[in-house]
């Protein structure tokens, strides 16, 4: 059934399969990890003519008053899916977050049961146009400490859109 000659091959195959995948990354680690070929430094340095010029001055930025007074609400209406992963447009119902039924204007803290950071109390008093824009943009460079992981919205059309949808529920 089963001799010594038997289980000697079986060793010796297991054993040279474990050679050949040794020597397989061996040889591979030579090929694409080489780190260069001796002074010779890996890739192209492309020299640039201006490099000392200074950089050009970025646009300046449209005020979000602007912005926010050609808001499209209906455009707003598809930014909240994002949002509703943690919170709920129907008064009362929290969800991970607060919910958002008549948000605009309304106390930072005032949704009764539901337990906020006090990051948020610190950094506005009601939850104006100008504010709920300035934190859904980066909630942890608005209020430091805050538990929304949200990264935020960068573009700042797309932060008047949903805020003046989120105007239009319970205000």
């Amino acid at each position: 059934m089963f001799d010594t000659m038997t289980f000697t091959k079986i060793l010796g195959s297991f054993a040279g399969a474990l050679l050949i995948f040794l020597l397989g990354g061996w040889v591979a680690e030579i090929i694409y990890h080489s780190g260069g070929h001796g002074d010779q430094a890996q890739g192209y340095l492309i020299e640039v003519a201006d490099s000392d010029a200074e950089p050009e001055e970025a646009e300046e930025a449209v005020p979000f008053e602007e912005v926010y007074a050609s808001a499209d609400a209906s455009a707003g209406e598809g930014l909240f899916r994002a949002c509703s992963a943690c919170h709920a447009l129907e008064d009362g119902a929290n969800g991970v977050g607060p919910h958002l039924y008549g948000v605009v204007d309304r106390e930072v803290s005032a949704v009764a049961g539901f337990n906020y950071s006090g990051a948020l109390e610190e950094a506005a008093d009601a939850w104006t146009p100008e504010n709920i824009s300035a934190f859904i943009e980066d909630p942890r460079t608005y209020a430091p400490g805050t538990s929304m992981g949200y990264n935020g919205m960068r573009d700042v059309q797309d932060r008047a859109d949903l805020i003046a949808y989120l105007e239009t529920i319970g205000s």
